[in-house]
């Protein structure tokens, strides 16, 4: 059952990240529970919930040659802090796109199915879910505005 639990808050966590607090508590039943809203007059405990950010390994050259398919460039400029390995059809990754591009953030976009580079660093990063963005040498699973500015203002 607590894995159950464990894996469902971390599913959670790329779209609770900016919440307010998690807390757990259990029912007269004894079922533990976990919500950001507990029933009145319940003593709860206040889970903290830390971003899936960490150090990323090295992945090579982040200068393609760009303007083929597989590849996209977005933004001014050669030198790209952010790197982004996605695919066309996740919501994640298309919010990540929409809120790189609304605030001018350069970035280069791996398709982790049609790129071959995508697919060789998508294994190499170790990666299981998409989008898996680099900023530097930090790493973010998942995409959440508050979670990458963290990492972006680090850079």
């Amino acid at each position: 059952m607590k894995v159950l639990i464990y894996t469902l808050l971390s599913l959670t966590i790329p779209c609770s990240v900016h919440a307010s607090d998690i807390h757990k508590w259990q029912d007269k039943d004894g079922q533990i529970h976990f919500g950001d809203r507990p029933p009145a007059e319940t003593e709860t405990e206040i889970i903290t919930i830390t971003p899936d950010i960490y150090q990323s390994p090295a992945v090579e050259g982040l200068s393609p040659a760009f303007g083929t398919d597989d590849v996209r460039q977005n933004g001014a400029g050669s030198q790209h802090k952010v790197v982004m390995y996605s695919t066309s059809w996740c919501g994640y990754c298309k919010k990540a796109r929409r809120y790189f591009a609304e605030n001018g953030i350069p970035y280069v976009d791996y398709d982790v199915e049609t790129s071959a580079k995508g697919k060789r660093d998508y294994r190499k990063l170790g990666a299981q879910g998409v989008p898996v963005i680099l900023v530097g040498n930090k790493r973010l699973n998942g995409f959440s505005q508050d979670s990458f500015n963290k990492i972006y203002k680090l850079r």
